[in-house]
C-alpha cells in the first residue's frame, strides 16, 4: 500500500517513454508488466484449488492485460487497442493455410467471412468502439502492396507507370482516411433554442437518484413564437430534444449510441473507419472507399496476372499456388457493396439512418429487394441530390 501510494504521489514528475500510469493511478513501467499481477495470480490460484471463479475475475484480467500492453511513446507509453492485434496475427496464418490445398482456401473463404460477421454483430449488440475492421482494412492495403513490391515487381512485368499508380492509389486511400477520421460534424447547443438554464448542485427531490450529488443542467426551450406556429415550433424542439447532449438536433441529425454525440446529417456509425459518417466527412468518406477499392481491384489484377500468368484472373482469384489474396478480396467485395449502397442513398437524398427509420416505420419505398429506399421527403431529383451532397459542407458553414 505505501509503495502504490508513493507511486501515486509522483505521477505529477514527467513520464518517460516507457512509463505510464495505470487504471489504478499508480505510475508503472514496461519492464514491469508481467509484476504484480494479483487478478491473474487469484484466478490461477483459485484454479489449481478448483475452486469457482468470481464473476469478475475474466474481466478483471482482461483489464489489466489491456491497460498493460503498451508501446513506449514520446510523453509515456500509450495504451494499445486490442482489437487490433486479431488481424494482424489471424491474416498471415489464414493466408499460409489457404495456400496449402485447394479446399482449405475454401474452408477459409467460408470462416473468415463468418467470423467478420459475428465479431460485427457481436461489437454491435454491445454498442461498442472497435477498431478491429479499420486494422483489418488497413492491413489488407498493405499487404496487397507489400505483395504488388515482393511479387509482382521483381518479376519484370510492371512498368513504372503501374508501380507510380498502385503507390499514389494507396497513399490517396491513407490520406482521405486521415482526412475523414477528423469529425463527421456535430450538432452544437444553439442560445436560440433555449431561454434559460436552472444548475442545480444537488438533486431535487423529483430528480433520479443515480445522479449522486452530481451538477443537473434543466434547459428549457425558448418561448419566444406565440399562436400556433410557436406551439407547433415548441412541439418540434421537443421532439428533436436530445437528452443526452443537451442539444435541439437540426433537421436531419441524429444521436449516435457508439460515439454517445450528436451528429448533423448523421448517416451511419461505420466500423470500418471506426466513426460516424456525417455532414462533414461524408464525402470524404466516398473518396475514401473509391480510392480503396480501385487501388485494391487494380493491385489484386496485377498480382494474379504476374504470379499466376497461366491461368485465367478469376480462376487465380480462387486459386493461385504461389500467393493468396482472398483477404484483400474479402474486403474490397465488403466496401464494393458500401460503396454501392451510398451511391444509391446519395441518388435519392436518404441517409441509411433515414433508410432504416422508413423501413421500420413502413413509411418509404422499398425497390429491387431492398437496395434502394426511396423516402420521397429530400428528394428532388437525381442531378439536383447529387449537387446539395456535394455542395453540404459550404451549407453547414
Amino acid at each position: 500500500m505505501t509503495k502504490r501510494s508513493r507511486q501515486t504521489l509522483d505521477q505529477d514528475d514527467s513520464l518517460c517513454c516507457c512509463e505510464y500510469i495505470d487504471r489504478h493511478g499508480g505510475r508503472s513501467h514496461l519492464a514491469a508488466c508481467c509484476c504484480d499481477c494479483e487478478d491473474l495470480d487469484d484466478a490461477c490460484d483459485r484454479w489449481m484449488k478448483k475452486q469457482p471463479q468470481n464473476p469478475d475475475s475474466l474481466s478483471r484480467v482482461m483489464a489489466t492485460f489491456t491497460d498493460r500492453l503498451r508501446v513506449p511513446w514520446i510523453s509515456g507509453a500509450r495504451q494499445v487497442d486490442i482489437s487490433v492485434i486479431p488481424p494482424l496475427i489471424l491474416l498471415p496464418v489464414f493466408l499460409h493455410i489457404a495456400a496449402l490445398h485447394y479446399l482449405l482456401g475454401i474452408l477459409v473463404l467460408t470462416a473468415v467471412p463468418v467470423l467478420v460477421l459475428w465479431y460485427y454483430y457481436f461489437t454491435h449488440r454491445k454498442k461498442g468502439r472497435t477498431l478491429f475492421f479499420l486494422s483489418l482494412a488497413l492491413f489488407s492495403l498493405f499487404y496487397m502492396f507489400y505483395l504488388f513490391i515482393t511479387e509482382v515487381v521483381p518479376r519484370g512485368g510492371v512498368n513504372h507507370l503501374q508501380l507510380a499508380a498502385v503507390t499514389v492509389g494507396v497513399a490517396l486511400t491513407v490520406i482521405f482516411l486521415v482526412i475523414t477520421k477528423r469529425g463527421p460534424g456535430y450538432a452544437r447547443p444553439c442560445p436560440t433554442d433555449t431561454h434559460s438554464t436552472v444548475t442545480y448542485h444537488k438533486p431535487p427531490p423529483d430528480v433520479d437518484a443515480d445522479l449522486n450529488g452530481a451538477q443537473h443542467h434543466v434547459v428549457t426551450a425558448s418561448g419566444e413564437q406565440t399562436g400556433e406556429s410557436g406551439t407547433a415550433q415548441q412541439g418540434v424542439q421537443r421532439r428533436n430534444w436530445c437528452a443526452v447532449c443537451k442539444v435541439v438536433r437540426p433537421p436531419r441529425a441524429g444521436h449516435c449510441r457508439i460515439c454517445g454525440v450528436c451528429i448533423l446529417r448523421l448517416d451511419h456509425h461505420c466500423v470500418w473507419i471506426n466513426s460516424c459518417v456525417g455532414q462533414a466527412n461524408h464525402r470524404n468518406f466516398l473518396l475514401t472507399l473509391t480510392f480503396f477499392l480501385l487501388t485494391s481491384l487494380y493491385g489484386i489484377s496485377l498480382v494474379l496476372r504476374s504470379v499466376c500468368s497461366d491461368q485465367n484472373v478469376m480462376t487465380a482469384l480462387f486459386y493461385c499456388p504461389d500467393v493468396y489474396n482472398q483477404f484483400s478480396c474479402i474486403v474490397t467485395g465488403a466496401l464494393l457493396h458500401l460503396l454501392l449502397l451510398q451511391l444509391i442513398n446519395v441518388s435519392f437524398n436518404v441517409t441509411e439512418r433515414e433508410a432504416r427509420l422508413a423501413l421500420r416505420e413502413k413509411t418509404g419505398r422499398s425497390l429491387l429487394w431492398g437496395l434502394i429506399i426511396d423516402t420521397g421527403v429530400y428528394s428532388r431529383g437525381f442531378r439536383s441530390n447529387w449537387i446539395e451532397f456535394l455542395t453540404m459542407s459550404k451549407a453547414s458553414e
